[in-house]
């Protein structure tokens, strides 16, 4: 919005200081800081709110070292995220740029979904929440709406460098293939046996399956004060950092990597995403003050999943949302494991000696007697370091 009136108000009447909106390291900027005031002044009285409608979270006691004093403190608290990431990109981003449309939907998409788990957990008195097929459906819908919309707009473009500042425009399925110096690798190889018109489905599927792994990863991962919300800031700033020299001639130049033409834009988003984690992560540090519930971590993790695919970063994933990853498989060993153990040897064998203490992997350090602030913080620090070496990858190939 403020883009468009200052653009128009430089153009019009040349407004001295107008034309500064047209640099996206301004208005990420600005992005940054409107989102830190917002989480700041919206998310003080969300939570009184919260609190006055008892909206407060219902603790299973599983014999964790400081469980039972989270009882009752406030959940739903993704809504402070959700303001504190639209209101910024309303105000700062390009609104006709086919990315921060994509972005916006998911956002929206995906608070939905969580909404409605939270919802019938804290209204319905229901601990299982929706139930898992409609969380799918949901998660599908949106892969296919991403999918299609990256294969079939014209707004979308893709950009090989050839050298000597000439560029090609390549398949909109090419992606980035990490650590290889030929780092392509073009999607439509998997559906070359298919009608030319269904070259899309094995893309499309692809998608799916990110954003429903993602979503749920950091799903899995909010189990302890400020993980969620901390880990989900570090991927934040890498893909800024990453959709910034996308988007820009002339480092992918320098840099060999595609261009992709208007992401640029998609910086102010992860700014204001940046913004919003940050700023809610004021209220749900160690001792958390609010939760932030499904509505904000399904949010988190569909939302970095757009990120990825729209910047052709998705194969990166398993190392940029390594917590989320080592979070999501630790659940699947468990399980895996114990079904193993009591088909060879017993349910009650298979009770004792299962392979974690407990999942997610942050619960089984805390039954080891590590507290949750310092598990949290050397999570983050493997963030960060997972985060820097998606970063070199740049280079290193």
């Amino acid at each position: 919005m403020l883009y468009s009136l200052f653009d128009f108000l430089h153009r019009t009447f040349d407004l001295p200081g107008a034309g500064v909106f047209r640099y996206i390291s301004f208005r990420a900027f600005a992005a940054t800081i409107v989102s830190l005031l917002i989480a700041a002044i919206f998310g003080h009285r969300l939570i009184n709110l919260l609190r006055k409608l008892q909206i407060g979270e219902t603790i299973r006691d599983l014999g964790l070292q400081g469980q039972s004093q989270k009882k009752g403190t406030p959940t739903m608290g993704g809504f402070i995220i959700l303001a504190s990431l639209l209101i910024p990109v309303l105000l700062f981003a390009r609104l006709d740029n086919v990315y921060i449309i994509l972005l916006i939907i998911s956002t929206i998409w995906t608070s939905l979904i969580g909404f409605a788990d939270d919802y019938i957990k804290v209204f319905k008195k229901d601990k299982e929440g929706l139930k898992g097929r409609f969380k799918v459906v949901g998660q599908v819908g949106l892969g296919l709406i991403v999918g299609l919309v990256l294969y079939y707009s014209d707004a979308v473009e893709v950009r090989e460098f050839l050298g000597n500042g000439q560029y090609v425009d390549v398949s909109k399925l090419t992606t980035t293939v990490p650590f290889l110096k030929s780092n392509q690798i073009d999607y439509g190889i998997l559906g070359q046996f298919l009608p030319e018109s269904l070259a899309w489905v094995p893309y499309v599927f692809i998608c799916i399956f990110i954003i429903t792994a993602v979503s749920n990863g950091a799903n899995i991962t909010d189990g302890i004060d400020g993980l969620a919300a901390g880990t989900s800031a570090i991927i934040g700033l890498a893909l800024a950092i990453l959709a910034y020299l996308s988007g820009n001639k002339i480092f992918a130049e320098y840099l060999n990597i595609m261009l992709i033409p208007n992401s640029g834009e998609v910086v102010i988003f992860c700014a204001a995403f940046l913004g919003a984690c940050i700023g809610f992560l004021w209220y749900n540090a160690y001792p958390a003050q609010v939760f932030m519930g499904d509505t904000g971590s399904l949010m988190l993790g569909g939302v970095i999943a757009t990120l990825a695919l729209v910047l052709r970063k998705e194969l990166l994933i398993p190392v940029l949302c390594g917590i989320f990853l080592i979070e999501n498989v630790s659940v699947m060993l468990q399980v895996a494991y114990f079904k193993y153990q009591k088909r060879k040897r017993g349910i009650e064998y298979a009770r004792e000696n299962r392979l974690f203490l407990m999942s997610p992997l942050h619960h089984h350090y805390q039954k080891k007697g590590y507290h949750e602030a310092k598990i949290v913080a050397r999570f983050w620090i493997v963030g960060i370091i997972l985060a820097v070496l998606c970063l070199v990858t740049l280079k290193l190939r």
